[in-house]
């Protein structure tokens, strides 16, 4: 609720709301009158480290990422709400600010699109408290990322206070179960350290399938403690349903 005016007391109204400077200097009661506040600031953050330079399906996690912000920046228009974009590594490597309008929106479709970021590593906290100082008033953030970072929960939990932060977390099937396919390298993008694995061993696909589901629970289980929304998507499915779901369920709760 911003404030608007004031205007003379009438009875019945709230007496909370009086004036007291103004009821003194005029000699009769005035009332602070308040507006709600429609419009929404959007801050669109796009994690594009080299982790999500990955995809066994149609499309890279990348490319998913940015078809999402294109999505999330057209609603804001649609709604005419402010907009903004970071997109992040293990630094900030883009900041849009918020602004209104249908050239900005399609000046961050292009930036998402096009843009090759300078280094490779993860920092979701970087990208988080950078938002904090960004940002006066109250925002919704979208967090587009695989999340394949650690000791982020602390910048997350304080903007999760400060804003509505969504996590919208992008993987690849493959990443939680591995094929079997004998003896192949496996090479970190983030790191390019590389090392050979054999696929084909039925005891190492189940361990690494149980320590992939068990990271998964482990996030999950530290978004809802901190009443923080969470969407999950496959980069191998359509996403439509799946946000249309989240975002009735979202409005329900509201």
């Amino acid at each position: 609720m911003d404030f608007s005016e004031v205007r003379q007391y009438f009875p019945g109204d709230d007496v909370r709301n009086i004036d007291w400077n103004v009821s003194a200097r005029m000699g009769e009661p005035y009332m602070k009158v308040y507006k709600e506040e429609r419009e929404l600031t959007v801050m669109l953050l796009v994690d594009v480290s080299a982790s999500n330079e990955y995809g066994t399906v149609e499309s890279l996690k990348r490319e998913v990422a940015a078809e999402l912000t294109a999505l999330f920046a057209l609603c804001a228009l649609t709604n005419n709400d402010k907009v903004g974009l970071l997109m992040f590594t293990d630094k900030v490597e883009h900041f849009v600010a918020p602004k209104k309008g249908r050239r900005h929106v399609l000046r961050m479709i292009r930036d998402v699109l096009a843009f090759q970021p300078q280094s490779r590593g993860t920092s979701l906290s970087t990208a988080v408290e950078y938002s904090l100082h960004a940002l006066r008033k109250r925002s919704v953030l979208f967090l587009l990322s695989d999340f394949q970072d650690k000791n982020y929960h602390k910048a997350i939990r304080v903007a999760a206070r400060k804003h509505d932060l969504i996590a919208v977390e992008l993987y690849d099937p493959r990443e939680r179960n591995i094929p079997s396919a004998g003896l192949v390298p496996l090479k970190n993008p983030e790191t390019d350290e590389l090392i050979w694995i054999d696929t084909s061993s039925k005891s190492f696909r189940k361990k690494f399938s149980l320590l992939t589901i068990q990271n998964a629970a482990e996030r999950d289980n530290f978004f809802k403690s901190n009443s923080i929304d969470r969407i999950e998507l496959p980069i191998d499915k359509p996403y439509i349903k799946s946000l249309v779901k989240f975002f009735k369920a979202r409005g329900r709760r509201r």
